[in-house]
């Protein structure tokens, strides 16, 4: 297990610092391990799980997508 600091987070999400803690306010980012009085790190695997299920939502959505446009362009060519 590793922990990384916030620079690497951030770097690894691509989001800034202020939209990483909104995430965790709205309890939708991993929560950070408080270590010492001003030392917060992230769960490496936790963060990489947080981004493979954004991915996972993306390609998802995708398919619902795809699927519905199917059926709505099946709708428009019955007679």
């Amino acid at each position: 297990m590793r922990l990384i600091r916030i620079s690497e987070v951030m770097n690894k999400t691509s989001l800034a610092k202020s939209t990483i803690y909104k995430y965790m306010t709205q309890g939708e980012f991993p929560p950070a391990v408080q270590l010492s009085k001003n030392f917060v790190a992230w769960v490496e695997e936790e963060v990489e799980e947080w981004i493979a299920t954004k991915i996972s939502d993306r390609d998802f959505d995708s398919i619902e997508s795809s699927d519905e446009r199917k059926t709505d362009s099946d709708a428009l060519s019955t007679p």
